[in-house]
This record gives C-alpha cells, sequence and structure tokens, in this order.
C-alpha cells in the first residue's frame, strides 16, 4: 500500500514541536482568511453583478461596528503570534544551566567540531539524548550557516564572531546537518550528521574516542607555549590583569566603557588587544592575529574559563 510521502521533516528536539505549532498556527489562520477572502469575492461578486446597463446600485452607508471589527480582529491575532513568537525566541536562545557545550568552527567546506573532552569530529556529531547542548560557532572564512532540520534549529556562523544556539534532543537517532549560506563553490558539499545516542552509548562513545588531552589541557599548554603565564600571574603582579574567576565578569575599561569577559571578549582580546586597553596596566601585549587559529582560540577560551574552576584544579 503506497504511503504519503513525508511533508515535514521528523521532530527530534524540544524545539521542534513548539515551533511546529507556531507554523501550523500561522498557516490555519492564513488559511481561513485566505479562503473567507476569496469566498467573499466570489460570492459578492455574483451577488452584485451589474444585471442590466440602467442598474445603479444603492447608496452605501458606512459602518462603525464593521471598521472596528476588521482592525480589532487582526490586532489580536498580531498580539497572539508576537509573544508567542517571541516566548519560542527567548526560549531559543537561553540556554538552560549546566547545558553541554560543543565548539563549532566553520570552514571552506567543512564542520570541525570538538567535545570539551578533547574529541574532534568532521562534518558528524554525536550527543546524548535528552541533554541540552550548546553551540558555540565561528567561522574560520566567510558566513555559513549551521542548520539542523529535524530540531528546527538554523543559526549563521560568521567569521570573527562567537555566535551560539542550544537544542535538546528527545530521540536517539541519526539527523541531518547542512550549510544554509553560500560559501563557494563547494557549498553544496558542506554538510554532515548528527548522532543522536542513549547516555549509556555516548559514554562508551566518548571513551572509544578519547583523546590524551582535553580541551582545557590543550588551552593550558597553548597559554604556556604562547607565554601568556609570564604576565598574566595569577596573584595579579604581572604586566597583565589576573584571569582567575574573571570570565563571565563584567570588566571595566579604560574609556570607561563596561564589557562582560565572554567568548567574544577574549577572542578581541587575543586578536587585537589594543582595543580594549585597561586601567592601570599599559598596552604591552602583543596581537597573536596569524599565530593561532580559530580552535586554538577555542582551546584557550577553555581555558580561561577553567580559571579559578575546579576543573583547573583536575589539570595535571
Amino acid at each position: 500500500m503506497a504511503q504519503w510521502p513525508n511533508l515535514r521533516p521528523e521532530v527530534a528536539s524540544v524545539h521542534a514541536e513548539r515551533m511546529d505549532h507556531l507554523f501550523f498556527f500561522l498557516t490555519g489562520v492564513t488559511l481561513f482568511f485566505t479562503f473567507l477572502i476569496f469566498g467573499a469575492i466570489f460570492y459578492f461578486m455574483i451577488k452584485y453583478r451589474r444585471r442590466s446597463e440602467t442598474e445603479r446600485p444603492p447608496a452605501t452607508r458606512d459602518s462603525r461596528i464593521l471598521e472596528i471589527t476588521w482592525i480589532v480582529i487582526p490586532s489580536l491575532i498580531c498580539i497572539v503570534l508576537f509573544f508567542w513568537g517571541a516566548r519560542l525566541f527567548f526560549a531559543a536562545f537561553n540556554p538552560p544551566q549546566g547545558a553541554m557545550e560543543i565548539f563549532v568552527v566553520g570552514k571552506q567546506w567543512m564542520w570541525h567540531l570538538q567535545h570539551p573532552e578533547g574529541p574532534r569530529e568532521i562534518n558528524q556529531l554525536h550527543v546524548p539524548v535528552d541533554v541540552p547542548i550548546v553551540l558555540t560557532m565561528t567561522s574560520e572564512d566567510v558566513i555559513h550557516g549551521f542548520f539542523l532540520p529535524e530540531f528546527r534549529i538554523k543559526r549563521d556562523v560568521v567569521p570573527g564572531r562567537y555566535l551560539s544556539e542550544w537544542f535538546q534532543a528527545t530521540k536517539t537517532g541519526t539527523y541531518h546537518l547542512f550549510c544554509t549560506q553560500y560559501c563557494g563553490a563547494l557549498h553544496s558539499g558542506m554538510r554532515g550528521t548528527l548522532e543522536v545516542m542513549s547516555p549509556t552509548e555516548y559514554a562508551e562513545w566518548l571513551r572509544d574516542n578519547a583523546t590524551a588531552e582535553s580541551m582545557t589541557q590543550m588551552g593550558r599548554q597553548l597559554f604556556t607555549r604562547l607565554g601568556c603565564d609570564t604576565c598574566h600571574l595569577a596573584d595579579g603582579s604581572g604586566t597583565g590583569p589576573a584571569l582567575e574567576g574573571r570570565f563571565g565578569k563584567p570588566v571595566t575599561l579604560a574609556s570607561g566603557e563596561s564589557r562582560v569577559v565572554d567568548e567574544s571578549f577574549v577572542r578581541q582580546a587575543i586578536l587585537d588587544p589594543g582595543s580594549l586597553p585597561l586601567p592601570n596596566y599599559r598596552p604591552v601585549m602583543p596581537t597573536f592575529r596569524g599565530q593561532v587559529n580559530e580552535e586554538q582560540i577555542l582551546q584557550l577560551i577553555a581555558y580561561i574559563k577553567s580559571l579559578g574552576s575546579s576543573e583547573r584544579s583536575q589539570t595535571p
């Protein structure tokens, strides 16, 4: 027996079902008013058609009730759509506390993905089911688009910036990963898969693909190799500020501007330190542009995040 084709991607995340409800509501409202308006057009076209050359239509009267009706009803629908969409938007861009972070770098024409524990993947991502996952993403060259259709999430990946999105898979399986921005001659080949596994299977996968060092340990080694530890001393006596416990906290620049020490701030400080002058510190930090790539910057960020935390104390 023939089956109907699947007209929409599978629902595989907590976002997907919520997004589909809004989409179906929008589709229903659109179809309802489309049929209503065109039905009224054809009805009035037939009922009030001109039947003779001498026929004259009767004088029309203004209806205040009609005017109020077609203002109030569309306004109420728009208000409902606005707050419904805003609620989904804020839910999609505010991950829950304790979400697992995975780092993504887009590059012509592949996706580089790295787990905090160290394993790296290309065009393939393994995650556990029912666990919130935060993707911290950037690009090495041009704009890419990270799209998981079964999860109903899509975010542009922009060079020079860190953007994030999160998802929580609700069922195990293999799902599609696409680039949605035309990024060059081989754009169509920039695709991959997302493997959602049970917690036990994911733990086994991590064990089988374990690397000698985590991202934090890689970042620490790079921090030392670049000589950063000679200036950023833990007691604050170096030529640069101490970094322990500073990530996620606000900092006041010499200009008086307040910035939060997040991924974008750390990246800018590494590549263009002169643009972030701090009071009481001379601008002696050199730029490391051209000396580190995007993956290495993410490793440095992972290390700086760990400073002052229990994760650092476990780092050999």
